[in-house]
């Protein structure tokens, strides 16, 4: 008895713990990308969609998490990445594959095939681009895995929406339109158009209260009419890098009919050896 009141007992290390939860997190996005899977299989589109929303809250708290109490690890990166493959590239084309190109034969799990080879290219060079990586930059290099993967998935719900059915029915979005949404997604994934993050919140500059009330406005958009808000986000955010890298591109490109200004003033060398 005396050793045993003598005996110490460990406390719990709360290092360890902080460490773990972004695993955590990662992990609980993993777990909704494979319920948005069983339930595309099981015929249920619209809360395979909510659960790959889920999926892509819980990514963006993991690397928040990481990033604030700094236990972000080469392991943690890697298992996000392989996560985010499931959870945007596989996840998503599987609702497309079971909602329209199930009986659509070889083409249609090519095209769903296409669509995750672009998730995982896109999530390859991020990891080689981040890596070593100074500072951290304020733009993706092409569209996020996350946002392509919930824009795709959240398309259902909005075509189920009252508005969609009696607003937008004439573009008969179906299996034509969903094959150029992945076309279009996927060829952004990979592309180099640059995509801005979505700002911090904060309350002591204007950025950070601009990005409170953009968070304040997702949120209760989200929690109110998120079938009414999510796909028109996703593809305002879609647009948004194509026409911006489409303006800078044409602010950039030299004017071919300006002639070159020649100085008639100094004299044309000769060729001296």
């Amino acid at each position: 008895m005396e050793l045993m009141r003598g005996t110490k007992i460990p406390r719990p290390d709360l290092s360890r713990a902080v460490v773990v939860l972004p695993s955590a997190f990662t992990l609980g996005n993993l777990f909704f990308g494979i319920w948005a899977i069983v339930s595309a299989a099981n015929g249920n589109f619209k809360w395979a969609a909510w659960y790959v929303m889920f999926a892509g809250i819980l990514d963006m708290l993991d690397g928040r998490v990481a990033r604030r109490t700094k236990t972000g690890t080469k392991f943690g990166a890697e298992l996000d990445s392989l996560v985010d493959a499931i959870s945007f590239g596989v996840a998503p084309a599987m609702i497309m594959y079971f909602l329209e190109f199930r009986n659509a034969g070889r083409f249609g799990w090519v095209v769903c095939f296409a669509y995750i080879v672009a998730v995982v290219l896109r999530l390859a060079r991020y990891n080689v681009q981040s890596t070593g990586t100074a500072a951290p930059s304020a733009w993706f290099t092409g569209l996020p895995s996350p946002s392509a993967g919930m824009t795709l998935a959240v398309w259902y719900p909005f075509s189920q929406t009252e508005w969609y059915q009696t607003s937008l029915a004439y573009l008969h979005f179906d299996r034509q339109g969903l094959v150029i949404l992945m076309i279009v997604l996927a060829v952004m994934m990979v592309s180099t158009v640059k995509y801005p993050k979505f700002p911090a919140a904060g309350f002591r500059t204007v950025k950070g209260l601009l990005g409170t009330a953009f968070h304040l406005l997702v949120l209760v958009a989200g929690l109110t009419v998120p079938e009414y808000f999510f796909f028109p986000l996703g593809i305002t955010y879609l647009v948004f890098g194509v026409v911006r890298f489409a303006l800078h591109g044409l602010a950039e490109r030299p004017d071919a009919e300006t002639p070159a200004v020649v100085d008639d003033a100094v004299p044309p060398q000769e060729n001296v050896q």
